[in-house]
């Protein structure tokens, strides 16, 4: 079993920047990835950005233009999402998620945390 624990979510302005952190813990496999996805209001889910858990690999949703950075700190079995100059179409619930293919079938998911970009 893998537990994740998202904070870091709140209310900001577009053009401001908010990091995300995903606590994990349990026994998360080597070829296991840590991901991203959020779902805004009246739309589905989307995935946004995944890590490898052993090797770092990195993907990102396209149409990001490099704005958002996923990142990993091993010692802390923690996972971050970094977004910048961020816009009122990134308002929504990021969720963290964990898995073998997480960008389309996430074993494990967190609870959310809500972001929300003003104008």
């Amino acid at each position: 079993q893998v537990q994740l624990v998202e904070s870091g979510g709140g209310l900001v302005r577009a053009g401001d920047s908010l990091r995300l952190s995903c606590a994990a813990s349990g026994h998360i496999p080597s070829y296991y990835n840590l991901a991203w996805f959020r779902q805004a209001p009246g739309k589905e889910r989307e995935f946004v950005a995944q890590i490898g858990w052993a090797l770092g690999l990195t993907k990102y949703r396209g149409g990001l233009n490099g704005r958002f950075t996923i990142s990993l700190n091993e010692a802390k079995n923690t996972v971050y999402l970094q977004m910048d100059d961020m816009r009122p179409e990134d308002t929504a619930v990021y969720y963290c998620v964990a898995g073998v293919d997480t960008e389309i079938s996430p074993a494990y998911w967190g609870q959310g945390t809500q972001v929300t970009v003003s104008s």
